[in-house]
């Protein structure tokens, strides 16, 4: 069992309101929270403790400790900031009514966004799936101040790189996950899947720091099953067409091996007024782990906040498996 409860020990039961254990004096802590959000459990990340909200969104297959980099940098701008575990994604709940589409999970979004005070002011963030899933809650006018994706273009964008076949190559595993196949090939071998979709998406990174997170997230099969129901509700319920309504940061690695680069093309059409994309030479998939410092200063710098007050290395979780305490 990992320090923060483990997929099995920290996803039972059912709970009301919020409880968090935190760790850490005299520096920004990370800590974890639960709260009960359109009938699920959901655990996050959280760091700071007032300020506007800033909602961090994890992808596939990943968990919100991808966010340990920015979660102090934002606090220490002066944002609470708080990274769910998705829907599904170990120690959050699984969808009792097996809703894995992009529209319950945005919901899941609004009642993150109101559980934790979110006004005019908040921000988003979302990484990959965390970026598909952005798109459609920040779509609700005066919802979000600022929004940044990574990874995953706008909805429109990445529906026309779908028809290149190089990119078709590259998403081999989305065919993959309409299969039967699926489950028993993702849950082979410890993840073994999972380890060489990394490597494979963010050539040159060493994700031991992330990989322990990422398994605990998604190793028991009720969770596999769940994260490749993700992809398999793409499908049957579509992806809605919509972009942020505030202004938006898109940005994306040249040496991204899920994403082909050259799919992004158009990407500025698609979004509102006032947005950028930004495409980063020597990154890959996982850009804000590669060059954490660089991610979260166009960040900042893109919501406003200019520098934070406090290093980006000052983290009281660091890249040991049981970095951060949580409850059971």
């Amino acid at each position: 069992m990992s320090a923060y409860g483990g997929p099995n020990g920290a996803a039972r039961g059912g709970m009301s309101g919020a409880r968090q254990n935190s760790r850490g004096k005299g520096r920004m802590g990370i800590t974890r929270t639960e709260s009960s959000v359109n009938g699920l459990r959901y655990a996050a990340l959280t760091c700071g403790e007032e300020g506007p909200l800033a909602l961090c969104l994890h992808g596939f297959p990943d968990s919100p400790h991808t966010w340990r980099h920015l979660l102090p940098t934002l606090a220490g701008a002066g944002y609470r900031v708080v990274a769910p575990w998705l829907r599904g994604y170990a120690p959050t709940a699984l969808a009792v009514d097996g809703d894995y589409s992009i529209t319950a999970i945005a919901d899941d979004v609004a009642g993150l966004y109101d559980a934790f005070g979110g006004d005019r002011d908040a921000v988003l963030v979302g990484h990959d799936w965390g970026a598909i899933i952005g798109y459609a809650a920040a779509a609700v006018p005066d919802r979000f101040r600022r929004v940044v994706t990574l990874a995953v273009p706008p909805p429109a964008t990445a529906a026309r790189a779908f028809l290149d076949y190089d990119q078709l190559r590259r998403s081999f595993y989305v065919m993959l996950f309409q299969t039967p196949l699926a489950e028993f090939v993702v849950g082979a071998d410890d993840l073994g899947f999972i380890e060489r979709l990394w490597a494979d998406w963010s050539p040159g990174y060493d994700p031991s720091a992330d990989l322990p997170w990422v398994k605990d997230a998604l190793r028991d099969p009720p969770n596999t099953a769940a994260a490749i129901a993700y992809y398999r509700a793409m499908f049957g319920s579509g992806v809605p067409q919509q972009v942020p309504a505030a202004p938006t940061l898109y940005l994306h690695g040249h040496t991204d091996g899920a994403f082909r680069v050259e799919g992004t093309a158009g990407a500025e059409a698609e979004l509102p007024a006032g947005s950028r994309v930004e495409r980063l030479d020597g990154v890959g998939h996982f850009l804000h782990l590669e060059r954490p410092q660089q991610v979260n200063r166009m960040i900042l710098e893109w919501f406003g906040a200019g520098s934070a007050s406090r290093n980006d290395h000052d983290v009281s979780v660091d890249s040991r498996h049981d970095a951060v305490s949580g409850t059971t």
